[in-house]
């Protein structure tokens, strides 16, 4: 169930490559959920990290 929840966002992920050509990536319905890399893949990685991690601590809040 949890991968599946990660899935169906990251589905939802939008990436755009910045000024500097660096990658922003987000996902609009986790506004606190966003990441950057040096190349789109690395940001995707990175998004996901941070997806998990968010989801986690709000699924063991009490």
């Amino acid at each position: 169930m949890f991968s599946a929840l990660v899935e169906a966002a990251m589905e939802k992920a939008r990436f755009r490559q910045l000024e500097d050509g660096t990658y922003y990536g987000e996902i609009e319905m986790y506004p606190e959920v966003y990441a950057t890399g040096a190349t789109l893949e690395e940001c995707r990685r990175e998004l996901e990290e941070v997806l998990i991690e968010w989801l986690q601590d709000r699924l063991s809040r009490p």
